[in-house]
Order: C-alpha cells, then sequence, then structure tokens
C-alpha cells in the first residue's frame, strides 16, 4: 500500500456513550490501526521515534535483521513472497512475533506496506488490551499478538485527562504552551472529548485509553519473549521462563526503557546494545601470589532477572584471562584459539542436539544440550593458577557474541558489528 497517510486525513469517529471501534480513513478508505505507520507517529513522538527506529523491534523482520534473514530464508523461504508457508503447510509462526502486523492480516509478503515492514512498530504495542498468557489450557503456546486481546483504541501507560470541560473551559493545569506569533496550537490527537453528543462527528485522530497493568509492567513483552520453541517442541528461547525463575518484581521496561525526563526510553536496548551489556554484569578479578604461582579468582555476577546471554540460543559470552610483562608483552592466557575447547569454563553458552545426541543448530535441534550460561541473579566464580614468571600485570575481559564461533564462520555476509566481539566488562591487577 502506497498511499500517503497524514494526520490531516486522520479521522476517527467518536460517540459518548457509544464506545465505538477506531479506524482510521485513509482517502476515504478505512484502514485498521495496525495498518498505520510508525511514521505517522513521528510528527508528533519524534524522539521516540528516532530511539524506535535505532531499535530491533523496528528491525525484527527478516527484511531488516541478517541474522533473522538467514535462519527465515532456510526454514521459511522469501520474506517478499505471498503464500510463503512452512513446508507442513501452515503460516509461519515466526511472523507472530517479528511481523505482528502481518500476521494479524496472515500475509507473509513484508514489503506490501510499510506497517509490515517496520515489524514491532508502534501500534503493535500500544494496542494491547489484555494479557491472556502465552500458555493454553491444552499447553500450546499462543504467540505474539495470540497472546493478547488487542484493541482498535490506542493504549497508553497512563492517557490522559480530557482538555475540555462540559462548559468548554480547559481543565487547571492541562492548558499548555502557548503557541508563539508564527505557531498553529495543536490539538492533542489522542485526547477524547465527553461531552461530544452522539449526533456529533469529532475529528479526534488517535483516542488514547490508559491502560498501565499492560505498558508498565512485564506483561506487555511476555507475549514475544517467554518460550518459543522450534518445530521439534525445543525451546529456543525461554526468556520469560527463566524471568519466572529469577522471582524478580522488575519489570522488563525498568532495564530495557528506564524512564528520562518523564518518558520511557524507546531504544529497548538487549543483546544488540553495548551499553545494555555494559549493565548486565559484575567482573571482578583478585590475584595473590604464592610462590612460583599467581592465585586468581574471577567474580562474576549476574545482575538480570533472567540468564545471561539470553534470547537466541546462539549467542554466547567468553572471558579471556592474561597475564603480562613489564613491557606489555603478553606471557599467558588461559586460551590460544577460542575457551569452548580449551577453558570450557570460561565460554558461556547453550548447546543443542540433533536426534543422534551431536550438537546441531537451532532449526535441527530435537533437544536441549549443556548450558553454561549465568542464571538469574548468579554469582559464580572461577579459579586459575597463573606461572609467576615475568609476570606484571593480569587482565581479565569478557566478551559478548550474537553468534556460535561456527555460525560466525558461516556468515561471513553479515556486517562486522554483528559478527564481532563486545567486551562488556573488564578488570586489571598490577603485581608488586
Amino acid at each position: 500500500m502506497n498511499k500517503k497517510i497524514t494526520l490531516i486525513s486522520i479521522l476517527v469517529f467518536f460517540t459518548f456513550f457509544n464506545q465505538l471501534s477506531h479506524a482510521v480513513l485513509i482517502d476515504d478508505e478505512e484502514v485498521p490501526l495496525h495498518q498505520v505507520s510508525a511514521k505517522e507517529c513521528r510528527l508528533c513522538h519524534m524522539e521516540i521515534y528516532e530511539q524506535w527506529q535505532g531499535s530491533m523491534h523496528a528491525k525484527s523482520t527478516a527484511l531488516a535483521d541478517p541474522i533473522h534473514r538467514a535462519f527465515y530464508k532456510q526454514v521459511i523461504g522469501d520474506p517478499t513472497k505471498e503464500g510463503v508457508t512452512t513446508k507442513k503447510g501452515k503460516y509461519p509462526v515466526c511472523l507472530q512475533c517479528h511481523a505482528p502486523n502481518a500476521a494479524q492480516d496472515k500475509k507473509t509478503k513484508l514489503d506490501t506496506m510499510d506497517a509490515y515492514a517496520e515489524g514491532v512498530n508502534c501500534l503493535v504495542c500500544h494496542r494491547l488490551k489484555k494479557f491472556k498468557g502465552t500458555r493454553m489450557e491444552n499447553g500450546k503456546l499462543r504467540l505474539g499478538l495470540q497472546a493478547y486481546e488487542t484493541s482498535e483504541k490506542c493504549q497508553g501507560p497512563s492517557g490522559f485527562i480530557s482538555t475540555l470541560t462540559a462548559d468548554g473551559k480547559e481543565p487547571p493545569g492541562m492548558e499548555g504552551d502557548e503557541p508563539s506569533a508564527n505557531e498553529e496550537k495543536k490539538e492533542n490527537p489522542h485526547i477524547q472529548k465527553p461531552y461530544v453528543s452522539n449526533e456529533d462527528v469529532e475529528e479526534m485522530m488517535l483516542p488514547l485509553e490508559s491502560n498501565p497493568g499492560i505498558l508498565k509492567t512485564s506483561e506487555a513483552c511476555l507475549g514475544c519473549h517467554d518460550t518459543r520453541k522450534n518445530f521439534n517442541g525445543v525451546p529456543l528461547c525461554a526468556t520469560g521462563d527463566e524471568y519466572m525463575q529469577g522471582k524478580t518484581l522488575v519489570s522488563c521496561q525498568s532495564c530495557h526503557m528506564p524512564v528520562t525526563n518523564g518518558f520511557a526510553n524507546h531504544s529497548m536496548g538487549g543483546g544488540h546494545d553495548l551499553g545494555t551489556l555494559k549493565r548486565a554484569m559484575i567482573l571482578k578479578l583478585n590475584t595473590e601470589k604464592a610462590a612460583d604461582k599467581i592465585n586468581t579468582i574471577i567474580s562474576l555476577h549476574n545482575q538480570q532477572p533472567h540468564k545471561v546471554p539470553t534470547g537466541a540460543p546462539f549467542r554466547n559470552m567468553s572471558l579471556r584471562l592474561t597475564a603480562y610483562d613489564v613491557d606489555g608483552n603478553l606471557v599467558w592466557s588461559n586460551y590460544k584459539k577460542h575457551p569452548a575447547k580449551e577453558d570450557p569454563q570460561a565460554y558461556f553458552d547453550m548447546k543443542l542436539k540433533d536426534k543422534d545426541g551431536h550438537f546441531t543448530s537451532p532449526p535441527k535441534a530435537t533437544a536441549l544440550g549443556p548450558d553454561n550460561r549465568m542464571n538469574p541473579y548468579e554469582k559464580r566464580k572461577l579459579n586459575y593458577q597463573i606461572p609467576a614468571k615475568g609476570v606484571a600485570l593480569v587482565r581479565a575481559e569478557l566478551y559478548y557474541n550474537l553468534l556460535w564461533p561456527g555460525l560466525n564462520k558461516k556468515m561471513k555476509f553479515l556486517p562486522n558489528h554483528l559478527r564481532e566481539a563486545k567486551r562488556i566488562s573488564f578488570a586489571e591487577q598490577r603485581l608488586n
């Protein structure tokens, strides 16, 4: 759909006594909210839009995320084709979370309209009315929007009180800033006016209901970030289960959408965001020289209410411990090529197994394998003895990787920022 949507062309009909469902009128054609592009929200929410545009929510589809696209094309097919199905002829379940607007219309051609290509855009989250849970009575999972009751009215964390009372006056404290001589005072498109009679048609663009029970709690996130299984029933992503294991009272938003100057940050940083990763873990280094050895203790503390790494099963961390002489030359390290075989305690990942018990990729997995990731709020110590001869400094560094080493080699077509290890924490001590 290539029609230009402007706020001027949006008319939503509201009556006080009848709470009607709202739709957007585009060139006299009625369009539901889930087909409205995030670009329309940008007109009033520029800073929030720019934050969202840089987020993985905006890059959630196989059109925008190269890693997801690689797996999607392997398992499903072309995201620019209509009618694509699984090998069993079913609608691709991936789209329920990665392209919910398209999934609602049962479409697979994601470049059909902006609202599909935008993945998890503004109105995916801001239409969530009630969380039904991700598990049905028969044990099957509800995925994405299937886990929610949705509304054709925008849902917000607070909502607004009406701008005008029945006598036409604005209530105290709601008058707003006066426009300059060159400006026209803006109407808030989300505010409803309760004095409107049944006969009146109000040009209320996108009426907003208060729904803090969803938008301020983890229920807004768990529909997509709870447990996700492959076609063999193996839970590949289980952040929600990990979150329950952590028995926390902290909401997802408190870390991933911190409030600054009264507004929640919509960058929603996670495994792709270095700042978020640096806050996730505490690393401490303690060394004690004894004869010809340096007794070294690495203390790790996962501050998160879920495992680290979490989410996609191929994410991993590695600890690199090194020792240097007075000239800065490397004289010792805990591994030469990779810790997976040389120092397994320093490699944090979850492995998947095929039917023969061999390690395999997510689509082919039939069972979970060993899991050395950090549990919610876990504190762990790693012990080393470093040869003391010539050592002047010991350094510990924790690296985060989006891909297993084998996948990294196979996906050389990916941009460097997705393949490179990110240093998320380090510590060092000089020896006397």
